[in-house]
């Protein structure tokens, strides 16, 4: 799975995990990605995406045809 939201650009951080005694020490904020098959009914077939939940939601905002041209603009996927 790419490590990356396909529709942000949402990445992993980076910081640091603190104990109790206030150790710390270096670690990773991985995003929440998860694959979603979305329908695109102007390339007539379908299209699996790795998104964030937010991600997700701006689908649900804009509508999958508009995303798609975006990403398909940006390279991000082939037609």
């Amino acid at each position: 799975m790419s490590n990356h939201c396909q529709v942000l650009g949402s990445r992993a951080g980076k910081g640091n995990t603190v104990s109790h005694s206030h150790r710390k020490t270096r670690r990773r904020f991985e995003p929440n990605l998860q694959r979603k098959r979305y329908f695109v009914p102007s390339l007539g077939r379908r299209v699996t995406l790795t998104l964030t939940p937010r991600g997700i939601k701006t689908i649900d905002k804009y509508g999958i045809d508009a995303v798609i041209a975006r990403l398909v603009a940006n390279g991000e996927i082939r037609v």
